[in-house]
């Protein structure tokens, strides 16, 4: 099975660029919340089709904590974001700038995390990216996405490390050196992009595991009394497919989970959406 880290790194680069470019592409008029979209059910569903999620690919939709934000990343010449703000209920484009990393939001909405680097709400606008220092600056590590909680946990993956996920929690105040994750959530291939409940209550990920549908699927772990991670569940037929199912975070009103699709081998990646309700479905009593 392709690496589905690998080949989203190489889509980064390689895709051939739009005769329209970015300063000519037009969206449709979209009022309303959610970007205007008819909420999904428990059966995942592209997120608007033909609008967001269209021929190509359109990776990492996610709303920013205020729910007036949507940003996606897409490709014409280099990877891009694109980022709508919600205004007199109207979704307009208002930015657009390099990816760096895929875009995490701090459950507070004061920060945007870009994998190794970050940015800072100022107002109606955000800083210049920085860095998160050496702690995580490493060389040795490739980190694509990066995932906080509300107490300042940090989550986030390495593909040069053979595709695992580390954690870096804070204690006394200080931010303690990442670690390991456990085998629950360190087995099978092509473990990546961790998000982590504001709460800590769960973390979901992609990996290609012997239970999956396809490619790689969404697992989820809770977090048990005694601070553990239970162990991995796969998130079932209605999110995964017979392709590959990754990049997922919850909207921070906790109604819906989007993540990424591929529909096809030729390319093409879509945003979905489903409701966030299966999360309580695989919790365990």
């Amino acid at each position: 099975m392709k690496h589905i880290c690998l080949s989203i790194i190489l889509l980064l680069t390689t895709l051939t660029m739009s005769s329209k470019s970015f300063s000519q592409y037009e969206f449709p008029l979209l009022e309303g919340p959610y970007m205007g979209q008819e909420p999904p059910g428990l059966v995942a569903e592209p997120f608007a089709p033909g609008v967001i999620s269209k021929q190509g690919w359109e990776l990492e939709g996610v709303f920013a904590p205020n729910m007036r934000e949507f940003y996606f990343t897409t490709n014409r010449k280099s990877a891009t974001v694109i980022g709508f703000r919600q205004q007199n209920n109207v979704w307009k484009k208002y930015v657009e700038f390099p990816r760096t990393g895929e875009i995490v939001f701090s459950p507070d909405g004061k920060r945007m995390h870009m994998a190794k680097g970050y940015k800072d709400r100022i107002g109606d606008s955000w800083s210049e990216l920085k860095s998160l220092g050496p702690m995580f600056d490493r060389k040795d590590w490739g980190i694509m996405r990066l995932s906080a909680s509300s107490k300042g946990t940090y989550v986030f993956d390495d593909y040069k490390s053979k595709d695992v996920i580390r954690i870096s929690t804070i204690k006394n105040g200080k931010r303690q050196a990442p670690e390991l994750m456990g085998p629950e959530v360190n087995k099978g291939e092509w473990t990546a992009h961790p998000f982590i409940a504001p709460d800590e209550s769960y973390l979901i990920w992609d990996s290609e595991r012997e239970d999956g549908y396809g490619g790689s699927d969404l697992y989820i772990s809770f977090r048990k009394n005694d601070g553990s991670w239970g162990g991995a569940i796969n998130m079932g037929d209605k999110i995964n497919s017979d392709k590959s199912d990754f990049y997922a975070s919850v909207t921070s009103d906790g109604k819906y989970i989007l993540f990424n699709r591929s529909v096809d081998d030729k390319g093409n990646i879509d945003i979905y959406w489903v409701d966030a309700q299966i999360i309580e479905t695989l919790r365990p009593n």
